[in-house]
């Protein structure tokens, strides 16, 4: 193959990030051993990051961006991998120190790749992409707690409408949990109800400063915000209760006390996504081909061509997605 393919690249100028479409060849990838044909991508709030350039995302330009891959092995020098096989890379390093997946074709590493589940087309896989698969986590990490029960009492989801609570309140709501979702756009509510979710709370509620110990109310949650709702979220937790934070669209202070861990046992469960091993990796989405109903996927995602990349960046970031987009790669 020495046909030129458009992949979006991030270089530097100036000392400032810069990204933008251009034509690479299959000599210009990394010298790794499993070539993938990469059919979609995803857009994820880091990747807003890196493509609109609002936050310094790769630490090695030029850098070709997207930390979502789904697609096809055509070449390969790994035994555990032939052409033919269907796959999907969701963090490792991709857009930051390591080539991603906004490119028709990428080289990668045998050990980042994880084998699709049948139950999921490719398009399906990135609409799930890194946001589903940490919500998956997430739910697993509150589960082996112990914290949460079935019809017992609710679990927050806060960003709620964004791509990992849109995926954690259908995972959990599968689960016979009551879902409470955190949210500031009343839109999206029925959206939500139709994922399960049985309660909301404004986020600006969750947004005001409040004493170190509050009311308890929620068995667990899962928090893709930080700062002031996370310090909330916890203060508001029952004894012995858990709360799995995976993300800082809010913040990544954390601007509270210690006595909700020590007065009331209340347990902060940190989720990386990112360099999770492989193991984990395969329970998780084990775990969503169980649990996430077709068509609850079908109603989290959106497929855009990859021409609109630098658009929606600019809308993830401004906070203007309700779940999730897909890109495909061959638009």
């Amino acid at each position: 193959m020495s046909e030129l393919f458009n992949a979006f690249v991030i270089e530097d100028e100036g000392g400032k990030p810069k990204g933008g479409f251009k034509q690479l060849a299959l000599s210009d990838l990394p010298d790794l051993d499993v070539l993938v044909e990469v059919a979609y991508s995803t857009v994820n709030y880091k990747d807003g990051l890196a493509v609109s350039g609002k936050a310094k995302i790769a630490r090695k330009p030029p850098m070709v961006a997207g930390i979502d891959l789904a697609g096809t092995v055509v070449e390969s020098r790994s035994p555990d991998w032939k052409p033919g096989d269907r796959v999907v890379v969701n963090g490792w390093g991709l857009s930051e120190t390591q080539w991603g997946g906004y490119s028709r074709f990428q080289r990668v590493k045998p050990e980042w790749l994880i084998r699709l589940p049948d139950a999921f087309t490719l398009e399906q896989a990135m609409g799930i992409g890194t946001a589903g698969y940490t919500a998956a986590l997430c739910v697993e990490a509150l589960e082996n707690w112990g914290a949460i029960q079935p019809g017992g009492k609710e679990v927050l989801v806060t960003g709620a409408a964004g791509g990992v609570g849109s995926v954690a309140v259908a995972l959990l709501a599968k689960r016979g949990y009551a879902v409470t979702a955190s949210t500031g756009r009343p839109e999206t509510h029925d959206y939500l109800k139709g994922l399960g979710a049985t309660g909301f709370i404004d986020r600006a509620a969750l947004l005001e400063k409040g004493p170190p110990l509050q009311k308890e109310r929620w068995a667990g949650g899962v928090d893709s915000v930080g700062g002031v709702t996370l310090v909330n979220a916890l203060a508001q937790t029952v004894w012995g209760g858990a709360v799995a934070a995976c993300g800082l669209a809010g913040s990544s202070d954390l601007p509270g006390t210690v006595l909700p861990h020590i007065l009331r046992s209340v347990a902060l469960l940190g989720i990386d996504s990112v360099m999770a091993p492989a193991a984990r990796r395969a329970v998780a989405w084990a775990r969503l081909a169980r649990d996430l109903d077709p068509a609850h996927l079908a109603a989290m995602y959106e497929v855009q061509p990859f021409a609109a990349l630098p658009e929606l960046a600019e809308k993830i970031v401004a906070g203007q997605i309700r779940g999730r987009v897909v890109l495909d790669l061959n638009a």
